[in-house]
């Protein structure tokens, strides 16, 4: 294949992750979003908050945020609070990681698979940033669609609290807010105090 017929295949390939459903709710509630709906939303995040979190590379953000869930095509997605899910997710990312990026040629290959794997790290400001949005997005969404999708999943404080533990590190003030959040939704009876 030559380095064009390789990038559009890959670009008909990603197409599928439209189809892969979140188990976080719009804000109107009315149905859950997929993982394109959520890349755009949190890359868009990236750009509006960036104020929040000084000094990281944009573009590299960008990058993360828009491929860190095209491996869900194949491993499909985890629900956050799905600890048997959790414990092949790495397994099931990786070969779908493999698979995906390296329909791409190499270099560009190269490029996504380090920026996915930096992001899964978890270690530099971009990857923490990068973060930081993927989690705080569905707090957003669970907010404005009153709570519906941790009250279904019978959601808990110290859930989301172990999930973002390292948000505060990244930004204090979307930490504040994100607790101010979970504490409004414990006041509504959609999570659980505990």
């Amino acid at each position: 294949m030559t380095r064009l017929e390789q990038q559009l295949e890959f670009i008909r390939e990603i197409d599928k992750v439209k189809n892969i459903y979140r188990q976080t709710y719009l804000a109107d509630g009315q149905r859950k979003e997929n993982d394109a709906e959520h890349s755009w939303h949190i890359a868009l995040m990236a750009v509006l908050l960036k104020e929040y979190v000084p000094g990281v590379d944009l573009t590299k953000v960008i990058i993360m945020v828009l491929i860190h869930d095209l491996v869900e095509i194949d491993a499909g997605d985890t629900y956050a609070y799905d600890s048997a899910g959790a414990e092949t997710k790495r397994e099931r990312e990786v070969q779908a990681a493999e698979r995906i990026f390296g329909i791409l040629p190499k270099d560009q290959e190269k490029l996504f698979r380090d920026l996915w794997e930096e992001f899964e790290e978890y270690k530099s400001t971009e990857a923490k940033y990068a973060h930081l949005l993927d989690n705080f997005q569905p707090l957003l969404l669970n907010d404005a669609a009153d709570g519906i999708s941790w009250a279904e999943h019978g959601v808990k404080k110290s859930q989301i609290y172990k999930r973002n533990e390292k948000i505060e590190e990244t930004s204090e003030d979307i930490w504040k807010c994100m607790k101010d959040i979970v504490d409004k939704h414990i006041q509504k009876g959609n999570v659980q105090d505990c």
